[in-house]
């Protein structure tokens, strides 16, 4: 069965670090670029990061640049979202999803599947 999930999600203070991974059965994420979605209580959906399915090439939303950092590892078929500094605008529901490749710019635009989230929260 083809899906992608996602882990690493919790509960961290304001400044705290976590570690989400995306990692993929049924579906080879190296074809793909990758891309990390969030969606807060009452708001759109919104693109986060996405890197190119060489890892070579990376995209940022401003609100993030300089905190997280994207990466993967296509012998582990995985993709990582390291997030530091978090802030509890950070809070949200966080998806990764598989793209076309070239989408790097468009932020992974019209993922083809997506995961089924995972929770962070930032709070005191």
């Amino acid at each position: 069965q083809l899906q992608l999930v996602e882990s690493g999600g919790g509960l961290v203070q304001p400044g705290g670090s976590l570690r989400l991974s995306c990692t993929a059965s049924g579906l080879t994420l190296a074809y793909y670029d990758i891309g990390w979605f969030r969606q807060a209580p009452g708001k759109e959906r919104e693109g986060v990061s996405c890197i190119s399915n060489s890892g070579g090439s990376t995209n940022y939303a401003d609100s993030v640049k300089g905190r997280f950092t994207i990466s993967r590892d296509n012998a582990k078929n995985t993709v990582y979202l390291q997030m530091n500094s978090l802030k509890p605008e950070d809070t949200a529901v966080y998806y990764c999803a598989a793209a076309a490749r070239g989408t790097v710019q468009a932020m992974c635009v019209r993922p083809y599947y997506w995961g089924q989230g995972t929770q962070v929260t930032v709070s005191s």
